[in-house]
């Protein structure tokens, strides 16, 4: 049997953190203004808004969380902000804005992430009392899971507003064929639905 390799918890767990994030920002390359913000669900998921969404997250979380507040306000998280302004640009937000947002945001969390022990104690300010109390690992697993979710609304979105499907540039994570492969795929399964339908 192969010895395990061994690793460092936080490292690892900051690897997959900064891996989703490319993955997030990979889903805006090579659309249009338009194709960026364009909301393709009926409560208005689009790419550039989780994004924008998920830089407020990592300030609040690794930032306010820990005691070591950003020194911008993530735009729709502030005090009176309309619901859900944190989950779509307005058209005087450019996506050059809303990544460069996302970026800070990270750096921002980065520094936490090395600063502090994983055992380090915050309070996260808008979690019930009693519930507050969080580790740096906790914070770090939530984050993470958020981030992921969120990264697969995007991918969703991505392949409905062009095909482009996929988990990063160099390895898709995709089992299956071309085009025509996936055409074939697709009849197979609304096949079987409506088959199953009937029953």
């Amino acid at each position: 049997m192969a010895a395990m390799t061994t690793s460092d918890p936080k490292t690892d767990l900051h690897d997959y953190l900064k891996s989703v994030r490319d993955t997030l920002l990979w889903k805006l390359d090579g659309l249009s203004e338009y194709d960026v913000r364009r909301p393709l669900t009926p409560t208005g998921t689009n790419l550039l808004g989780l994004v924008k969404h998920l830089a407020g997250i990592e300030y609040g979380y690794f930032g306010d969380t820990f005691g070591r507040p950003p020194a911008e306000q993530p735009p729709g998280f502030e005090e009176g902000a309309e619901p859900n302004a944190d989950l779509w640009a307005t058209p005087e937000e450019s996506r050059e804005e809303i990544v460069g947002l996302y970026r800070r945001a990270s750096a921002h969390a980065d520094a936490t992430i090395e600063d502090l022990p994983l055992d380090a104690v915050g309070h996260v300010p808008w979690w019930p009392s009693g519930r507050d109390a969080v580790s740096l690992h906790r914070i770090l697993v939530h984050v993470i899971a958020e981030t992921n979710r969120h990264a697969g609304h995007a991918d969703i979105v991505r392949e409905l507003i062009d095909g482009a499907a996929g988990l990063r540039r160099d390895n898709d994570n995709l089992w299956g064929g071309d085009e025509s492969w996936w055409a074939e795929h697709h009849k197979r399964v609304e096949q079987a639905a409506q088959e199953a339908g009937k029953g």
